[in-house]
């Protein structure tokens, strides 16, 4: 049997419309069986959202992730890996 090899990243993702926020959780939810944890920080006095979520996923899934996040309205998203 075949293993894919997976790496472990962190997305960083600012939030500056929560009219997105229902778009990202739902993302966020088709992606929960390579999420390892998630914090999320509503910061009022600039009124944005700050989202880290942890993965452990193949690369391809990873950034196929990141596009979908990056592709919505007023949000930012920026992938960090662990050293492989």
């Amino acid at each position: 049997m075949e293993t894919t090899e997976t790496r472990v990243a962190v997305l960083s993702i600012l939030v500056k419309n929560r009219d997105s926020v229902h778009k990202l959780n739902t993302l966020l939810h088709d992606y929960a069986d390579v999420i390892i944890g998630r914090m999320g920080i509503p910061y009022k006095a600039r009124n944005i959202n700050i989202i880290c979520i942890a993965l452990d996923a193949p690369q391809t899934v990873i950034s196929a992730l990141s596009g979908k996040i990056g592709a919505l309205e007023n949000v930012m998203v920026r992938a960090t890996y662990a050293d492989a």
